[in-house]
């Protein structure tokens, strides 16, 4: 054993201790990071006529939820008129696209096709035939949850918290 071997276990385990410590604290900022940014990601499904979301820390309410039996992610817009599905969410759960026409959109007026949808499911809440559209336009995989859905909801807003209620 030379002289330097104690040296190099003792700089290992240095450098080990810290990457230990390292890789505790992205899982703990990580997650800290996640509940910021989806703090309605355990969002109850319980026999209540009610749902409450927080808002994240963009200050949009978005939550889990489904569309004819598939989960989506549905991010609440009270200034869309109806659900807005973009196409490639419309594709995976298999929805037909309807006639064309146009909305005006925060980026201008856009051809989308009218769909009906069997079921939406928020939570406890439960709704059926809901009318709605493909968007070509739109990316990522967030449902716009537009008013066709939450016209027959109560809707309660205080502090960062809103209330849906059937």
């Amino acid at each position: 054993m030379t002289e330097q071997t104690p040296q190099r276990i003792g700089k290992t385990f240095w450098v080990l201790t810290w990457v230990s410590l390292l890789g505790l604290l992205y899982l703990y900022f990580s997650s800290y990071l996640d509940e910021q940014n989806r703090p309605n990601r355990h969002l109850s499904t319980t026999d209540s006529d009610q749902v409450v979301l927080k808002r994240n820390r963009s200050g949009h309410y978005v939550a889990p939820g489904a569309i004819n039996g598939h989960k989506v992610k549905f991010l609440l817009d009270t200034g869309a008129t109806s659900v807005s599905i973009p196409e490639q969410i419309a594709q995976q759960i298999g929805l037909n696209p309807g006639p064309r026409y146009q909305v005006t959109t925060a980026s201008g007026r856009v051809d989308v096709y009218s769909t009906t949808l069997d079921q939406i499911q928020l939570g406890s809440i439960v709704l059926q035939d809901i009318r709605a559209h493909i968007n070509p336009h739109m990316p990522g995989d967030t449902v716009l949850l537009g008013m066709s859905f939450m016209q027959h909801l109560e809707l309660i807003q205080k502090g960062d918290t809103l209330t849906l209620r059937y």
